[in-house]
């Protein structure tokens, strides 16, 4: 990098703390340092022209998980932790609504919903059968009942008789989300470099050397928030996961309005405005989705056509408008992690595909651990 002395004095001395993704959970960390630290020099490192992961790319659901998708996290983790985890969900998306406004995000609480294909007759029985049981474990938090069954008022095909709604889930515009976040940024003098790619770091104790290819700075503190891409350079338990997404044209009449779910949250689609947004199916090909590649694969796009001609839009005219992926971090436990790996160094990381919910939380968490 050829810097000027300007350039130099103005984004690379000095700096305080960095963080490396401007994501959700980087905004979220940077916004909670200012507020720790009013006079600190904040310095934010993104590697894409936008954020590059999935915060700018996500469907935009206001949710913490489906009944199924609760059930099946019974099966691995306690029912504390995953009571844990919907309370974390829950409270990151009233963290979220308070720090950015309703109005601005664009927040619909029209309900979410969970649908079952005829053919997934025993995982239909199994969380009709287990849905007072999570009501019971999810009402100290709620004070009433989550989940409902519901007669399928919207004309899907090939489905069970049921559906199973919950009142509390609701859809934002993921656009309006992050520009205001960034905007929120950008007013308490918080430093954002786009397309700047953090190729290595060294802790010395008394701070950090960040190296950005050829050049290098230095920083007192620096947190990655960099989620499905974690593992590069933090060497934490995170894999990625790529989810593919599709959107149609708008759709005369349409009368589908919410956020619905099937297959264990795997596949999810909603409305926005009168178009469908219909994403998932990882779950056809685990390893070729285990990726930071961004793209598309026929197996999936051909299983999501399929969904939304026969199950979401039957006998219904539509045409797709555009495809796209996003990047999320799994990993074998649900719980996100935010450590401190060395004296000046700090991730917050694994949202778990469920980045809306919590990112917030988990990049004001991170802050809290300076």
């Amino acid at each position: 990098m050829d810097l000027s002395y300007w350039e130099l004095k103005n984004w690379f001395t000095n700096v305080d703390y960095t963080i490396v993704g401007s994501g959700i959970v980087g905004l979220h960390a940077a916004l909670r340092l200012r507020e720790k630290f009013p006079e600190s020099k904040i310095l934010v490192l993104e590697k894409g022209m936008l954020p590059q992961g999935a915060s700018t790319k996500n469907a935009g659901f206001a949710c913490f998980g489906s009944l199924s998708e609760i059930i099946d996290d019974l099966k691995s983790h306690s029912e504390e932790e995953v009571v844990n985890l919907v309370k974390k969900r829950w409270s990151g998306l009233q963290l979220l609504r308070k720090r950015l406004g309703d109005a601005t995000i664009d927040f619909k609480p029209y309900g979410g919903y969970e649908l079952f294909l005829k053919e997934g007759e025993s995982a239909y029985f199994e969380c009709v059968g287990k849905l007072a049981f999570i009501n019971e474990i999810l009402k100290p938090m709620f004070k009433t009942d989550v989940f409902a069954k519901e007669v399928d008022r919207f004309g899907f095909g090939g489905i069970q008789e049921y559906l199973i709604f919950n009142p509390f889930e609701a859809q934002i515009d993921t656009g309006n989300m992050m520009q205001a976040l960034m905007k929120q940024a950008v007013s308490q003098n918080i430093l954002i470099l786009n397309q700047q790619t953090v190729t290595s770091y060294l802790d010395k104790g008394n701070g950090v050397e960040v190296a950005l290819g050829g050049f290098s700075f230095n920083t007192k503190k620096i947190l990655f928030a960099t989620n499905g891409f974690a593992n590069a350079l933090t060497n934490v338990a995170v894999k990625p996961a790529r989810a593919q997404v599709l959107i149609t044209e708008p759709i005369e009449n349409l009368d589908i309005k919410g956020t619905f779910h099937l297959d264990r949250g795997y596949y999810y689609f909603r409305n926005i405005g009168d178009r469908i947004l219909l994403g998932g199916g990882r779950n056809l090909d685990f390893d070729t989705e285990t990726t930071t590649e961004f793209g598309q694969t026929e197996i999936v796009q051909n299983r999501l056509e399929q969904l939304l001609k026969e199950v979401i839009l039957p006998n219904q005219k539509y045409e797709i408008a555009h495809r796209w992926s996003g990047i999320m971090g799994i990993g074998n436990s649900k719980n996100p992690i935010v450590s401190q790996l060395t004296e000046n160094v700090y991730c917050g990381v694994r949202l778990g595909g469920m980045g809306v919910a919590i990112g917030s939380l988990i990049g004001t968490e991170l802050a809290d651990l300076v």
